[in-house]
Order: C-alpha cells, then sequence, then structure tokens
C-alpha cells in the first residue's frame, strides 16, 4: 500500500468515526473504534497464518456458501478432534489463538444481517482474547471499552443496533484498501493523532507529534560516544517510562527495523492509554514475548521489575525515551529522598515532577546508552531544588545536547519545549546547545516542522560543531559555571540578528548626492515641459 493510500485508509476511518460518534464524546469513540481496528488486525493476521498451517485442508471462502462465515469455522466444524493440536500450533506460530465466532468476519456478518447477538458475542470475544489468546495474558485490554454502556443505547436492542451500524461502516470502510499490519498500524497511528488534535489539553496524555518523536529516536539509535558514525546496529533494549499510546517506542523499532530492537519496555499510568499502547504494538507486528508494557506510577516506581535492589541485576537500557507530563504536580514524600534513583540529587520540587521523571529514566540508563526527553524550558533556569540537581548532572558530565524546539508543536500546550539528552559516559567537556526555536512552518492549529528542519537538527547533533550562527554552539563548561549553571538557551545561542551599523557620514554623502540627481532632473524635465508649453513641475528650480 502507497504512503497516500495509507493516509486515505485513515482519513476514510476518521470520516467514519466523525459521522458515527454522534452526541459520543470523541475520546469515548475513540475506544471503540480503535478496538475494532484492532479485532480486524488480529484477525487477518491469524487467518493468514492458519492458511498457511491447514495449506489444502483450509475451507476455499468462495465455495463454502455459508452466508459469510469464516472458511476456520467450517474447517472448526468438520475437524472437532484436531482442533485442540491446531491450536497448540497456532500458539506457536502466529503467537495467540481467535476462536472462528470472535473472527471479524464473523463478527462484521453479524454486523450487517442485524444479528441480535451481536453483542453478546463481541463481549465473550474481547474476554477471550484478554485472557485465552495469549500466553502472556493481556488481561483489561478491552477494560475500557463498555459495550452496556448508555452511551450507545439506553437498551440491549438499541446498543447491538448501533455496534452494528458501527461495525458495518468500519468494515465498508476498510474493505476498499489493502490492510496488511503495516498499514492498519499506520491508521491507528493516524487515528490516535486526529483524536488527540479533538482532545485538546488531554491528548498531551497519549501522543508525542510524529516529527519530534522522529528527533527522539534519531537520536537515540545513533552510536552513543561517536554519532558521526551513524546508527547503532543493534539495541538490546529501549524504555518509555511514560510511553502513552507507544507510538515513540514505535518510531524507535522503526528505525532501527523489526529485528534491530531485543525487547521494547514500557509504562503508562492511565489504563485507557495502558491498553492503547499495547495493542499498538500488536498492530505493528511486535510480538507479545517482543516488548512489556506496565501499568503503574513511574514516580512511586511500582514496577516490581524496577525495584531490584541487587545493583549486578538492575534493568539497564540502550536508550530511554520519554514525554513525561510537563510540570506535573507530585508528593515527594520522606521515603522518595532515600530512593536510589534521587538520593545522589535530591528530590523534585512538589510543583514540578519535570527533574524526577529524567532522574527515573537516567538511573535504569547503560553507561554507553542515550537518554532523549522532552521537557518544558523551565527545568533549563529555575532554581531552587532544580538548580541543584541541575547542577550536580553538570558537574557529572551527564548533560550532552539542549535542543530548543519552536512554540505550539503540541496538542496539548503551545509552550515551545526542549529535548535534553543526556549521557553517563560522554567525551566532550561540553554541552551542545542547538537553537531550533525559529526554525518551523506556521499550520493552521499547529506549527509544524518539515523534513528539513528535522534533518539539520538531526544533523547538527551528529556532527556536534563549535558553532553555527544564531543556530548551535559548543559551549564549555567553564561558561556555563560563570552563568550559574543556567541553561537558558539564549543565554548562549541567540536567534537575533545583529543591526547593521550605519555610518552617517557615507550615508549623508548619499542622500546630498541624490538630492542633487533629482535637482538636475527636474530642471531637465521642466526645460522640456517649457519647449511644449506646458506648466512646470512645482517646486522647481527657476
Amino acid at each position: 500500500m502507497t504512503e497516500k493510500d495509507q493516509k486515505q485508509l485513515g482519513k476514510t476511518l476518521w470520516a467514519i468515526a466523525d459521522q458515527l460518534r454522534g452526541a459520543m464524546n470523541a475520546d469515548d469513540f475513540r475506544d471503540y473504534m480503535l478496538a475494532f481496528l484492532f479485532l480486524r488486525y488480529l484477525s487477518d493476521n491469524y487467518e493468514q497464518a492458519a492458511k498457511k498451517e491447514l495449506g489444502r485442508d483450509y475451507p476455499d471462502p468462495n465455495a463454502i456458501g455459508n452466508g459469510g462465515r469464516s472458511s476456520l469455522s467450517v474447517w472448526y466444524e468438520q475437524n472437532a478432534g484436531d482442533v485442540s493440536a491446531f491450536e497448540k500450533q497456532m500458539r506457536l506460530k502466529a503467537h495467540y489463538v481467535i476462536r472462528p465466532e470472535h473472527l471479524w468476519a464473523s463478527i462484521a456478518h453479524m454486523a450487517r444481517t442485524q444479528n441480535g447477538e451481536l453483542l453478546n458475542t463481541l463481549q465473550a470475544g474481547f474476554k477471550y482474547i484478554e485472557n485465552e489468546s495469549f500466553q502472556s495474558t493481556f488481561s483489561g485490554l478491552f477494560s475500557e471499552i463498555n459495550l452496556g454502556s448508555e452511551k450507545l443505547g439506553k437498551g440491549y436492542p438499541e446498543r447491538n443496533a448501533k455496534l452494528c451500524t458501527i461495525i458495518t461502516k468500519i468494515a465498508e470502510g476498510l474493505a476498499e484498501f489493502s490492510t496488511d499490519s503495516d498499514s492498519l498500524g499506520d491508521a491507528y497511528e493516524y487515528l490516535i493523532g486526529q483524536f488527540a488534535a479533538g482532545s485538546g489539553k488531554k491528548a498531551g496524555e497519549f501522543y508525542t507529534p510524529q516529527r519530534i518523536s522522529d528527533i527522539l529516536s534519531a537520536i537515540v539509535t545513533l552510536d552513543s560516544q561517536e554519532p558521526k558514525t551513524g546508527r547503532r546496529k543493534h539495541l538490546a533494549n529501549v524504555m518509555d517510562f511514560a510511553c502513552g499510546s507507544g507510538s515513540l517506542l514505535l518510531n524507535v523499532r522503526k528505525r532501527m527495523g523489526p529485528y534491530g530492537i531485543g525487547k521494547i519496555f514500557g509504562q503508562e499510568k492511565n489504563i485507557t492509554t495502558y491498553n492503547l499502547a499495547r495493542m499498538n504494538m500488536l498492530l505493528h507486528g511486535v510480538k507479545d514475548s517482543e516488548f512489556e508494557i506496565y501499568h503503574g506510577d513511574t514516580l512511586t516506581n511500582d514496577w516490581d521489575m524496577l525495584r531490584e535492589i541487587n545493583p549486578a541485576k538492575k534493568p539497564q537500557f540502550d536508550a530511554v525515551v520519554a514525554n513525561p507530563p510537563f510540570s506535573y504536580r507530585w508528593d515527594p514524600n520522606d521515603s522518595l529522598s532515600e530512593d536510589v534513583r534521587f538520593k545522589n540529587y535530591g528530590l523534585a520540587p512538589k510543583s514540578a515532577a519535570d527533574f524526577a521523571f529524567l532522574l527515573h529514566g537516567f538511573h535504569f540508563l547503560k553507561d554507553d546508552g542515550v537518554m532523549a526527553i522532552i521537557l518544558p524550558h523551565g527545568v533549563l533556569f529555575r532554581g531552587g531544588a532544580e538548580e541543584r540537581i541541575r547542577r550536580k548532572l553538570l558537574d557529572d558530565g551527564h548533560i550532552d545536547t539542549i535542543i530548543g524546539l519552536p512554540p505550539n508543536l503540541f496538542y496539548s500546550t503551545g509552550i515551545p519545549v526542549c529535548i535534553l539528552v543526556l549521557k553517563k559516559c560522554k567525551r566532550p567537556d561540553d554541552v551542545l546547545f542547538i537553537n531550533a526555536s525559529e526554525a518551523f512552518e506556521r499550520g493552521k492549529r499547529q506549527n509544524y516542522l518539515s523534513d528539513e528542519h528535522i534533518g539539520r537538527i538531526i544533523e547538527t547533533y551528529q556532527q556536534r560543531p563549535d558553532s553555527i550562527e544564531r543556530y548551535a554552539r559548543c559551549v564549555r563548561m567553564e561558561e556555563i559555571e560563570a552563568n550559574e549553571f543556567n541553561l537558558n538557551i539564549s543565554r548562549y545561542v541567540s536567534t537575533a540578528e545583529q543591526e547593521v551599523e550605519i555610518d552617517l557620514s557615507e550615508t549623508h554623502k548619499e542622500l546630498v548626492k541624490i538630492e542633487k540627481q533629482v535637482r538636475d532632473s527636474r530642471v531637465k524635465h521642466n526645460a522640456f515641459l517649457k519647449e511644449l508649453g506646458l506648466s512646470p513641475l512645482p517646486g522647481a528650480d527657476e
């Protein structure tokens, strides 16, 4: 499928969503829409794998004559004694099992025929996928999709009828396009972006704009010690501790290729978004054994895997990326001051957990790893506890690069943000400042970074030039110390154009010369006018 078709598929599905949701809140409808897209993806993948596994025994869908049932439902009926062995084999090959009655083809057929049991069948299908489809259970995957909600209708018949309409329309929309995993994955990403645009400030909870995601993923996949040498061949693992819908992690995977990362790790506090992330991983062809997304609070560190006390067994990551909530209010209690993540630096203030998020990710970074995190500009210059943390990070040589981005790039906030690149072992005794605040294109609702803008940021990070006028500069630690560890980007790289000095003496001579030329021309012109018997120009020299 071409990029144009992928975009069109996304637009088609968005138009369906816009048409069908009626009075329903966009966020609520998002969950239904994306769940059905996910079911379609799982079903397609499963049916292709089943066809391969069964070979000639796979019933021809065109010869069934059963009014829309899936081929697998026929095979199950005809081979009841072999079902158990078949499903065991499918768990090895496809990594999951879906019962024939829960496949998208069967659900779409029930919707088209207005089958009164659609809602019950869907509920049973979702429950089966959560608890039995995969070897690693995906419990609660559809917990936010309430098929019994009054938003779908007052009683069962109304809700069932509404679901029939929604699923039929989606099935019709999808039928126009080839729906390989990449296409459906991209359509899913497109819809998440569209729903984010409609959600305003709440969108920050689950969505990092694609272009900003491109910058972070490019940075963490380059060689950490020598970015000039290009991309790393392999990442053992990558972590996003505030992963939202998982798009940032998937962007890193896309850049590295499907076999370029050993395992993907993510953490997300919001239950709805956590489920979106798990679906998003599977939709992009990441097997359940290749990722682990944990539902929990990053700041209190309630993921057992990350609470390992033995330093030798502490999980560490080649790459850490994050777009945590900006200036999030938190409760840094006494026990947290002794937390191994914070005790060498101190606690971030109650009013802004920005540095708490940063220190959490940095704690789990490998010695030769790279971390890129999006934060508000306040972390660069605010005083108090934040100044102490910033100074310690600088003294220890951990802040590698600071990138200032333009304003109004996010759905959730218009403020300009920055990207901090951190390393535990960095070579240069300086900090690279990139001031990209004026490099953008204006959009109707958001500003936009072009390929050229992104390319320049990455190229500058990679080549680390001493200076690019009005854009970037490597600043020695002595200068930063002289500025009392204030990292405000404009202190080091100003985008202001220098005013051209005017030589008043030369300007005066030029004006006198011009004045004489005007006077001479006027006299000459009036001589012509006199010959023609016409009135002279006013103010002419006689």
